[in-house]
């Protein structure tokens, strides 16, 4: 088992930046990745962003450019900063741990909520 530990989220106006961050429980290093995904409202759990073990990350079309996501090993850690927010930014914000293809771990989510 992963525990996952989020914080971060908050309150912010459009064009703000939130920064959130992610503990795990054990090692990330060889994870296969660890990653963020967001669920607004009315919606289906969407991917927002992912790194893999080698370092690569990928980024969903609408946060590219404003997203950036980044990982520390040697705190377990990782990070999404978010930059130049807007109102359909809003939504729960879940990690999300892949020791292998055969697991999936999630955090309980924290609220990001943009104001326009």
């Amino acid at each position: 088992q992963v525990q996952l530990v989020e914080s971060g989220g908050g309150l912010v106006e459009a064009g703000g930046s939130l920064t959130l961050s992610c503990g795990a429980s054990q090692a990330i290093r060889r994870f296969d990745s660890m990653g963020w995904y967001r669920q607004a409202g009315g919606h289906e759990r969407e991917f927002v962003a992912h790194v893999t073990s080698n370092g690569d990350t990928a980024y969903a079309d609408s946060v590219k450019g404003r997203f950036t996501m980044s990982r520390d090993n040697a705190e377990n850690t990782i990070y999404l900063q978010m930059n130049n927010l807007k109102p359909e930014d809003t939504a729960v914000y879940y990690c999300n741990a892949r020791p292998t293809f055969l697991n999936d771990y999630w955090g309980q989510g924290t609220q990001v909520t943009v104001s326009s």
